[in-house]
C-alpha cells in the first residue's frame, strides 16, 4: 500500500546558514512505495534518495557532516553498517548517531537523516 507523502507536513530540505537539513529518508523507491527486501535493499535505496535530494542543492555525499539513523532492529546493525561505510571514503566518515526504534511507516526498516554542508560554487 502506498502511502501519501503529500499529507505530511514537512519539507524533504531545509536550507540554513550554509547548511541543508534533509528530513528522514526511507528506503522508498517511488513515492510511497518502499523497495522489496530487507535491511541491505532499503539502507542503499535511503542513500540513493539523499544523494538525490542533496545534487538537487548543489552537493553530494562527501558533503555530509552528520547522519542519525534509525534501526527497527538490532539484528540488521551489521549488515547496515557494511553497506553504510561503502558510501564514504575511509577516515572521513559524517559523524553519527545510531538508534534502534519503531518506525511509522510499516514494513520500513532504516530511516536517515542527513545535515550537509552546501557547497560554496552550488
Amino acid at each position: 500500500m502506498a502511502i501519501d507523502l503529500t499529507k505530511i507536513p514537512l519539507s524533504p530540505v531545509v536550507e540554513a546558514n550554509g547548511l541543508l537539513f534533509l528530513s528522514g529518508q526511507l528506503g522508498f523507491k517511488e513515492p510511497g512505495v518502499l523497495v522489496e527486501g530487507g535491511i541491505v535493499e532499503q539502507t542503499r535505496q535511503v542513500f540513493s534518495n539523499i544523494e538525490n535530494v542533496l545534487a538537487m542543492h548543489g552537493a553530494q555525499l562527501s558533503d555530509i557532516v552528520k547522519t542519525t539513523v534509525w534501526l527497527t532492529d538490532k539484528q540488521t546493525f551489521h549488515d547496515f553498517n557494511t553497506v553504510y561505510g561503502n558510501y564514504f571514503a575511509q577516515g572521513t566518515y559524517p559523524a553519527r548517531s545510531t538508534v534502534v526504534s519503531g518506525l511509522l511507516v510499516e514494513g520500513a526498516l532504516i530511516e536517515i537523516e542527513v545535515i550537509a554542508r552546501k557547497p560554496l560554487s552550488a
